[in-house]
């Protein structure tokens, strides 16, 4: 943990300058940044479940679409049924 007190008849400016610097150099920034947007990996079992649904949608949408029946409403119908 990072810490700065205020000396003698120092101003806020300079004091929020050196608490700036101290952050800047102990490279907590650079990870918290690192970290913050990382995703998990996911399982093999995942991506393939993930993968089948996907394949399970697409031939469902393309059949509407060769009848003229696919639009929005018929794509929520979809997910709704594939769950």
């Amino acid at each position: 943990m990072i810490e700065v007190r205020k000396k003698d008849k120092e101003t806020t400016e300079s004091l929020m300058r050196r608490f700036s610097r101290k952050i800047q150099q102990s490279g907590v920034l650079v990870r918290a940044r690192r970290t913050r947007f990382k995703n998990d990996e996911k399982s093999k079992t995942e991506k393939r479940t993930e993968a089948l649904y996907k394949v399970k949608i697409r031939k469902e949408i393309d059949k509407l679409k060769k009848l003229g029946k696919f639009d929005d409403e018929a794509l929520k119908n979809i997910k709704r049924k594939m769950e």
